[in-house]
């Protein structure tokens, strides 16, 4: 197959744990083709969408700071129908921009591209407002652009958190307690002068014991999930804000969580996602970069790029 994959420089990966190579070391071993794209370079010419993609070679990773890790041709135009599959990995934050992009690949799958995961279903699934469609597993949630409305909140619930809804590892997420001095501060910093609409969830004690990521791959939930473990003093999990990754198997309420939005999930275009939870309480449903393959690879034995790619080529051959 042609697999195009639509994503960040590739000379930025951090080789030992990004989700995005080992997809692609595993489809190269498959002796699939593959192309690379950013998503700034996706075109509409004659009607018809185009990306700039270069071909390249994987060679792999020598250690973990090599970025000689592929070798690029040169970039030409090709129409999104003709490759076999485009995968979109480009990271977030959600903005303008992104949605454009997802509007070209909806465009693109009209087409009769093969898009994973697709642009609707990206464009659907806020990755924070998606949770309030399953709110049998939520902890109290509240969505707003009104500063008095977060002040309740958290004279309710004592001990909150806030976040941006567009954001990416741990940007942006703050928690307040009532006797924090920078409330209206951080509201403040947070809303834009209540101008931007944010999240609010009570504070779930179990981070401590990690902000679990459980991987769905077309409809199949993986049997282990990365609890990311917060630092010493820190509120976020996120292996980006410095979070410890630690595989383990899920636990009851995690495999409840998963296997109940798993059909949904696939009905909607999403091959792979990556579910949030703390405690017993869903988080976050991520479905524009989900991470956390090579830590569960590598402390479990489980091929979580191999599931992956069986499905992209399951999919791509229907």
């Amino acid at each position: 197959m042609n697999i195009l994959f639509i994503a960040d420089p590739m000379g930025g990966f951090k080789t030992y744990k990004d989700t995005t190579y080992a997809m692609m070391r595993e489809a190269a071993t498959r002796g699939h083709k593959l192309f690379h794209t950013l998503a700034s370079e996706l075109s509409v010419k004659n009607g018809k969408v185009y990306a700039k993609a270069a071909p390249f070679e994987f060679i792999g990773a020598k250690n973990d700071h090599d970025r000689n890790w592929f070798s690029a041709g040169s970039a030409e135009a090709a129409a999104l129908t003709d490759f076999d599959a485009v995968i979109m990995r480009t990271d977030p934050p959600f903005d303008m921009q992104y949605l454009y992009s997802t509007q070209l690949l909806t465009l693109a799958e009209a087409q009769g591209a093969k898009v994973f995961n697709s642009g609707q279903a990206m464009r659907d699934f806020n990755e924070k407002l998606a949770i309030l469609n399953f709110s049998r597993f939520i902890s109290p949630t509240l969505v707003t652009t009104r500063t008095k409305d977060v002040r309740a909140f958290l004279a309710e619930h004592g001990d909150i958190i806030v976040k941006p809804l567009d954001g990416m590892g741990g940007m942006g997420i703050f928690r307040l307690t009532q006797q924090d001095p920078n409330i209206g501060s951080i509201l403040e910093t947070l809303m834009q002068m209540e101008t931007r609409t944010i999240m609010a969830q009570r504070y779930i004690p179990e981070i401590v014991q990690g902000d679990k990521r459980v991987l769905v791959i077309d409809g199949e939930v993986v049997p282990f999930a990365l609890a990311r473990i917060p630092q010493q003093g820190e509120t976020r999990g996120n292996l980006a804000a410095g979070g410890r990754g630690v595989a383990q198997e899920l636990s009851v309420r995690d495999r409840e969580i998963a296997e109940t939005l798993a059909p949904e999930l696939k009905r909607r275009g999403i091959l792979l996602a990556g579910l949030d939870v703390i405690g017993d309480y869903l988080t976050e449903v991520n479905v524009t970069s989900p991470t956390g393959f090579q830590e569960i690879m590598k402390q479990k034995n489980w091929d979580v790029a191999a599931a992956f790619i069986n499905a992209v080529e399951e999919q791509a051959a229907r």
